[in-house]
């Protein structure tokens, strides 16, 4: 089959291990099924693989890609649920061993994968295989961040650091839909207009001083924004962080967390639950993935470039 793989991980030059081609045809264990791909979405940890970081060398050549929706081979619709864990344990997410796919398994930017039959979700019919296939990763992630993690209301107020990005673009749609208010930052003014245009509120330069405090802050920056974020929380308030793309190792301003009782937690990617709860918000909300650019196969390389290059805005789709 062909498929988009990386072959080889380079920090400076992850283009370098980029190949687009003939791939092993994916075996069906026990318990298995296999999905023939019809759409697929990018995310930064396509990039992380490609970079040397996600994925151990010895997993190497792999195929990229934790997202995508396809259709079985009794042709039912499904999306596949990127998480390969234990759900015996209740929340997959905390497996030891659990991992995402394109770590361990192969990956979802190839003409078929094959998944544990537990990671598929019928498609809703009110979506598109290209909408569906941003859903596993980047907003599901912000879902479990918004809903399951941040203890935010209706009428509270969040921040949400950077825009235009996969996870962020969620965050901004979700939250407004929920009737949270919305604060964006971002050092780009093009995309602090495109948040407006999601739903923000309101928009802001990183690390600008800000009108008032905020319930909860949205983090996936690190280092670059740690800062901004502990500054702009109220007494009690929260930050959610899924990434830490600029750096993982801010000074910590421990005086700060205790004398304002801020909270900090993690949050990584959600279970097939929240997956199905996502769902039914969006059929409730009509809240759709925004699409910046659909490519074919051949031109993977050319969405990589976007990705690589921070000009997104929304998800990068690719099809087989």
């Amino acid at each position: 089959m062909r498929a988009v793989t990386a072959i080889s991980g380079d920090l400076d030059n992850p283009l370098a291990g980029l190949q687009i081609g003939e791939h092993p045809d994916p075996t069906v264990p026990e318990g298995w099924v296999r999905v023939a791909i019809k759409a697929a979405s990018l995310n930064h940890h396509d990039v992380w693989t490609l970079r040397g970081v996600a994925t151990a060398a010895e997993n190497l050549p792999i195929v990229l890609g934790s997202d995508a929706a396809g259709v079985m081979d009794d042709g039912r619709e499904v999306i596949v649920h990127a998480v390969i864990g234990d759900p015996s344990k209740g929340d997959e997410t905390l497996d030891p061993k659990r991992s995402l796919l394109s770590e361990v398994y192969d990956g979802t930017q190839a003409e078929f994968v094959t998944v544990p039959a537990y990671n598929v979700i019928d498609k809703p019919d009110f979506l598109s295989f290209e909408e569906a296939s941003c859903l596993p990763t980047s907003w599901l992630t912000a879902y479990r961040m918004l809903f399951t993690k941040s203890g935010l209301q209706k009428g509270d107020t969040v921040m949400i650091q950077g825009a235009g990005g996969g996870v962020a673009t969620a965050l901004t749609q979700l939250a407004s839909a929920a009737g949270i208010t919305v604060w964006v930052t971002s050092r780009d003014e093009a995309k602090r207009e495109y948040a407006k245009s999601l739903g923000a509120n309101e928009v802001f330069e990183t690390g600008a001083r800000l009108p008032g405090k905020v319930d909860a802050v949205m983090e996936s920056v690190g280092e670059a924004t740690w800062s901004h974020s502990m500054r702009s929380l109220r007494p009690g308030g929260r930050i959610v962080i899924c990434g830490a793309t600029s750096g993982a190792n801010p000074p910590a301003d421990l005086n700060r967390l205790f004398f304002l009782q801020l909270e900090v937690v993690g949050s990584t990617m959600g279970t097939k639950a929240e997956f199905e709860s996502l769902l039914k918000f969006m059929q409730e909300t009509d809240v759709r993935p925004q699409i910046q650019q659909t490519f074919e196969m051949a031109d993977a390389r050319d969405a990589y470039e976007l990705m690589i290059n921070g000009d997104v805005r929304g998800k990068l789709v690719i099809k087989p």
